[in-house]
């Protein structure tokens, strides 16, 4: 078994904090890296160590895996912690950490390499009679071999970047008469986002659902998957709400879509914790979508449902240990919504608010979770991903779970930057979601920022009148003198 006493975690905010509690827990000492920017941060003052890498831009600190495995060499360190975004899934980075025999808690290079390429990707697990979704088997820059292709396939088609994700270089395009703009412009965002403007096509599922299901696999050929996310609640592509179970998946579907992941994961050899996402069409079939190569943002509601710590979990594989649990050891306990609290402004198409916060409390309670990573009195950086923390709150039952969501982003203040808490209690107050009747076309079908502001400026005056006339009772009030 290899020794990890000492972990780099080479990212920021509320994941670096995350996988610092689990490493702490289990005796193990942690590095914090930071821009100059994030000086303050609270993930530089959880770990036992810190080290500035660079200025604020990510490219110049985050981004700088040289300057990362320069630090852990220096420090002793055994272990680097990718965290989630910035070097999570790049395959060199992962490379050049086996180079140094410096341990990268996710999968290995190749496994990042083959999953990262959504064609090498769909190419791996096609021989697994895994079900996919119809389109082209190969990556286009062509516009008149595309535009031919998506005839073929029919319209609504997905235009998709081939690098990408993040929902960058993605197109839907229902009119053939769109086709080539549309192709364009998905061209141009991959090329100026991935550095690569090859694309690929397949049929627009309607209605889609987005289930994913979260693997663990050590190196002795274990596979576990350890249940499905309900994530279709989502803005630009990407998701705000999740949850765990999904309220539509039945015993024998989640079975199948399970075993379909582990074969995934096979697939490519994989190690260590990651993601296979799914589309479900409205009368549930699944098709494979992709395979995330690292600890998933939403994480925390597979560990309420389950009972485990995934980041223990990623850190006892990666030195070796073979999993102690067998498929048949899991069961779903309860159930989780999460809310990715970003300081963005849901009143004005979900554009960054970053700025000062002159107050932030969180709340608290029984079946509340904060993974959180910033605090009152620090500013919010324009640099990076504008989230803020991850409110995750659990309960016996869906219904409990949501009301308890209600409760906990009333009592969630921040001042200074919009966020998305009131459109996670529009979200939770909704029928389409509290009846479990809703795809990723949730936002677009039903969300109206001027309503919700109107709303809410309502419930402010009405909530200004209370205290306005529980002032003039104080006032009335005859305070008799004590004896």
């Amino acid at each position: 078994m290899k020794k990890i006493t000492k972990i780099l975690v080479a990212n920021r905010g509320e994941i670096a904090i995350r996988v610092m509690k689990t490493a702490k827990k289990m005796g193990i000492k942690t590095v914090a890296v930071f821009s100059t920017a994030d000086r303050n941060a609270l993930h530089v003052k959880y770990a036992d160590e810190a080290v500035c890498i660079g200025e604020a831009p990510s490219s110049q600190s985050y981004l700088r895996g040289d300057k990362i495995i320069e630090v852990a060499r220096a420090l002793g360190v055994d272990a680097i912690h990718p965290g989630y975004g910035f070097l999570s899934e790049n395959a060199g980075f992962a490379e050049e950490c086996e180079k140094h025999n410096i341990i990268f808690i996710g999968p290995k290079s190749k496994a990042i390499e083959m999953m990262g390429s959504k064609l090498a990707a769909k190419e791996a697990v096609m021989h697994y009679d895994i079900p996919m979704v119809p389109g082209v088997d190969h990556a286009i820059i062509d516009i008149d071999e595309a535009k031919k292709s998506a005839e073929k396939i029919g319209f609504p088609i997905l235009i998709k970047a081939s690098a990408g994700g993040g929902g960058k270089g993605m197109r839907v395009v229902e009119r053939e008469e769109d086709f080539v703009s549309q192709m364009d412009r998905a061209i141009s965002e991959a090329t100026s986002a991935f550095g690569d403007g090859s694309v690929f096509i397949e049929k627009y599922v309607t209605k889609p659902r987005h289930i994913e299901i979260q693997i663990m696999a050590d190196s002795h050929g274990n596979v576990l998957y350890i249940f499905e996310r309900e994530c279709s609640i989502q803005r630009r592509h990407q998701k705000v709400v999740e949850e765990a179970p999904s309220s539509i998946l039945t015993p024998e579907k989640r079975k199948e879509m399970g075993e379909a992941a582990v074969k995934v994961a096979k697939a490519c050899d994989y190690l260590g914790a990651g993601t296979v996402e799914f589309l479900m069409d409205d009368q549930h079939n699944f098709y494979f979508l992709e395979m995330n190569t690292r600890l998933q943002v939403e994480h925390p509601v597979t560990e309420m449902i389950s009972g485990l710590d995934l980041v223990e979990m990623q850190i006892r594989v990666a030195r070796g240990e073979a999993l102690t649990l067998k498929q048949e050891d899991l069961q779903i306990k309860g159930h989780a919504m999460e809310l990715r609290v970003y300081a963005e402004d849901s009143m004005n198409d979900f554009l960054p608010n970053v700025g000062f916060l002159s107050t932030y409390q969180l709340p608290v309670g029984e079946g509340i979770r904060v993974d959180n990573g910033i605090e009152e009195g620090m500013d919010v950086p324009i640099y990076y991903d504008p989230m803020l923390s991850k409110l995750v709150t659990y309960g016996k039952t869906r219904e409990e779970s949501i009301e308890l969501m209600i409760k906990a982003i009333d009592n969630y203040h921040v001042e200074g930057v919009a966020t998305t808490l009131p459109f996670g209690k529009f979200v939770m107050e909704h029928e389409a979601f509290r009846s479990g009747d809703f795809d990723t076309g949730f936002v677009k079908a039903y969300y109206d920022a001027d309503k919700l502001k109107s709303k809410l400026d309502t419930e402010a005056e009405i909530a200004a009148m209370i205290a306005l006339q529980q002032y003039l009772t104080d006032k009335k009030i005859v305070r008799l003198p004590i004896e």
